[in-house]
């Protein structure tokens, strides 16, 4: 379904407990850093879908972060491990103001928002969840993008001592993304720093994740520790790992299947095992948004 004109809050998607163990965590962020990420919310605005989010739980336990396991509930169960706070995030390239930021820098003057956004994984299961964060074009605006700038990079933290699944060599660590410069500065791209009103749990990527809602999931890097600017595709790694099955853009397409499994349908998490599949929308139902960005492209090549 489209998106609803009206604006939402948190209010209309988070359960009564929720919202007072969100006071809670406001009332005690004593760190700088979780302070920040603590900010109140603005109002969901237009970009929200008006599809039933899943339940906290549903987004918690259930998850792709190959550092911390392969399986989807070894994150919820090793990530605590993790240290969040303090954080800083290495901002380099064809930048204007370069350097490494530490939470509370990076953040200030950024509006956090809440936005109710679909995510659909490679692997055809799919989700609705109520982001917090703020448009990652704020921040390239706010660090000066240099005009020769086509492309932005993403790294997440290597930490194996923290993130077991680091200690194995079944991908290139640390994990890599990337986006076109306009793919990044689309309104909808978003650095999420929460859900459901609350600070953003290690096992979702803490304390900062991408989100790109029309394009599969692996690209929504988790635990960004360094943004690069540059003029060249940067590498990313599934594509480098399995460049026939991830490609660089990525974009959710029912038209166009993975190698192994077709990709016009999806099941949506906690619908139940027997549920029946869902259609998958072009661009995950984003396409009157971002459809412009790739005129004229061959999207069965640049996948």
């Amino acid at each position: 379904m489209r998106r609803q004109p009206r604006s939402l809050t948190w209010a209309d998607v988070t359960p009564e407990a929720d919202f007072l163990n969100r006071r809670a965590l406001l009332a005690g962020a004593g760190a700088l850093g979780l302070a920040a990420l603590a900010r109140p919310l603005q109002a969901a605005g237009a970009y929200s879908t008006d599809e039933a989010p899943n339940s906290f739980e549903d987004i918690t336990q259930y998850n792709n972060f190959y550092e911390f396991g392969w399986d989807k509930t070894d994150p919820a169960r090793y990530a605590e491990a993790l240290t969040t706070d303090p954080w800083s995030v290495k901002i380099d390239g064809m930048v204007e103001r370069p350097g490494t930021y530490d939470l509370a820098e990076l953040m200030a003057g950024l509006a956090i928002e809440e936005r109710i956004y679909r995510l659909r994984c490679v692997e055809a299961w799919s989700m609705v969840i109520p982001w917090n964060g703020f448009e990652l074009r704020g921040l390239l605006n706010k660090v000066g993008v240099q005009p020769s700038a086509k492309y932005v990079a993403f790294e997440t933290l290597f930490r194996p001592e923290e993130m077991r699944g680091q200690r194995t060599s079944a991908l290139d660590w640390p994990y890599r993304e990337g986006l076109r410069l306009d793919e990044a500065m689309n309104p909808l791209t978003l650095i999420a720093t929460g859900l459901y009103g609350k600070t953003l749990p290690n096992q979702n990527g803490a304390p900062l994740r991408l989100v790109v809602p029309w394009k599969y999931g692996f690209k929504s890097i988790k635990s960004i520790v360094r943004i690069t600017l540059t003029d060249q595709e940067p590498p990313t790694t599934w594509n480098m790992l399995l460049p026939r099955e991830y490609g660089f853009y990525a974009n959710v397409n029912p038209e166009v299947d993975h190698p192994r499994w077709s990709q016009a349908s999806e099941r949506r998490v906690g619908s139940g095992l027997f549920a029946k599949k869902q259609p998958t929308l072009m661009f995950n139902g984003y396409a009157d948004e971002v459809a412009g960005l790739y005129s004229g492209m061959d999207l069965a090549k640049f996948y």
